[in-house]
């Protein structure tokens, strides 16, 4: 029935929250950041995913640009330790920039599904990150290879969860909706924006979330596709 496979790459394939803690512990380790304020590695990881979570809404719902993340991120993130070292901020942000997207963490089973997928469908990435970003993060989780396209909001000039975004890259393998499912682990972007655009959505929840949302299929493993698919 499907001819085209798109997926999302951060929190899906890529993965964000391993890569990225591993990035803040060599921040907070490198900076004394326990000597200036940060109560502890735990704590600053705590209030680092819930401002970026926060912020990243806020960019997908399209109330900021990506350069305010850039800039808050941080400051934000220093704020409830009493910490508005303007410099420091400014290092963490460059560093974390720098370092994170070179992680190389993906989901287990992560290269075995898209080796069997690959064989049988095209793939292609949807993503809102932004594209330098993602073209490292597919270089160093080993991704290259596996997908035709690779769509960012960047090219498509439109972020998920528009339907124009999925419409772009559907144009790119020249099929229809329905010839194409959508991968992702986000409700609002990756589910709600596939059906916006009539795409199966497949929700990729390894976590468990309990929602309310229609959806074609739900896995916790990126191997349960190989039976799915």
């Amino acid at each position: 029935m499907f001819k085209t496979i798109f997926f999302d790459l951060d929190h899906t394939l890529w993965d964000f929250d391993k890569n990225s803690n591993e990035t803040l512990a060599e921040l907070f380790e490198h900076h004394h950041l326990q000597t200036k304020g940060v109560t502890s590695l735990d704590a600053f990881t705590q209030v680092f995913k819930k401002v970026n979570t926060q912020l990243w809404d806020l960019y997908d719902r399209g109330l900021i640009q990506s350069q305010t993340i850039r800039e808050q991120r941080f400051l934000q993130v220093l704020a409830p330790f009493g910490i508005d070292d303007a410099q420091l901020i400014a290092q963490l942000s460059e560093e974390y920039l720098y370092a994170c997207p070179r992680k190389g963490h993906v989901f287990p089973h992560a290269h075995e599904v898209l080796d069997y997928l690959s064989n049988k469908y095209e793939l292609s990435l949807i993503t809102n990150g932004f594209d330098e970003i993602q073209a490292m993060k597919i270089e160093s989780g080993k991704l290259n290879g596996y997908f035709q396209h690779v769509v960012t909001s960047q090219k498509a000039g439109h972020k998920k969860p528009a339907k124009e975004i999925f419409n772009y890259a559907l144009q790119l393998h020249g099929h229809d909706a329905k010839e194409a499912v959508m991968i992702g682990d986000n409700l609002q972007t990756d589910i709600a924006g596939a059906r916006n655009a009539s795409i199966k959505p497949i929700f990729f929840n390894p976590e468990a979330i309990e929602h309310k949302e229609e959806i074609y299929k739900e896995i916790k493993t990126l191997k349960e596709l190989n039976d799915l698919l």
